[in-house]
């Protein structure tokens, strides 16, 4: 009695958990959107720039027409990253892919999609407010950031070496 009791309880807790957040898969192979209309880019803007977020650190990106490409090194430097996408006015519909430093096999990468919509904020600082999200999910955890002035991106600054845990030739560690 006990048991069967038990095993109610935990299915009850199970459909709950599943019903109550979108980013549990119980079921369903839908990917969360975002609704999002773009409007146009802010007069004298441009996706091409520095952001910065406390995590993520700084996000370097540049455009070419529409395509933008960006790389991250995370603040706590243990895991970099890069994303690429199409802008369409004020937003940019993106994938992502992230690298954990010191980490080999699945648990060393982590891919999605995103976007960000480019405004300007109240002081007349150029932000970027958005969501990533995990595997097809292009919502899920907020990305916040904010343009740097005065700072000139630079793709080639975030240097993702994940070679340098892999076995050298034969299989023998160096």
């Amino acid at each position: 009695m006990r048991i069967a009791r038990l095993l109610g309880t935990l299915a009850t807790v199970s459909v709950l958990a599943c019903a109550s957040t979108s980013l549990v898969g119980c079921g369903g192979d839908q990917a969360h959107t975002a609704n999002i209309k773009p409007d146009n880019m802010p007069e004298g803007e441009s996706w091409t720039g520095v952001y910065f977020h406390p995590v993520y650190g700084y996000l370097h990106m540049v455009q070419n027409e529409n395509n933008v490409i960006g790389k991250w090194k995370r603040a706590d430097q243990s895991a970099w990253g890069q994303l690429s996408g199409v802008a369409t006015g004020n937003v940019l519909h993106f994938q992502w892919k992230e690298h954990k430093y010191g980490l080999v096999g699945p648990a060393a990468e982590s891919s999605g999609k995103g976007y960000f919509v480019y405004k300007v904020g109240a002081e007349k600082i150029p932000e970027l407010d958005g969501q990533q999200g995990l595997g097809s999910d292009e919502t899920g955890g907020d990305w916040h950031n904010v343009k740097q002035v005065r700072m000139t991106p630079d793709l080639n600054s975030i240097k993702g070496d994940t070679t340098a845990a892999q076995p050298a030739a034969k299989d023998s560690w160096q």
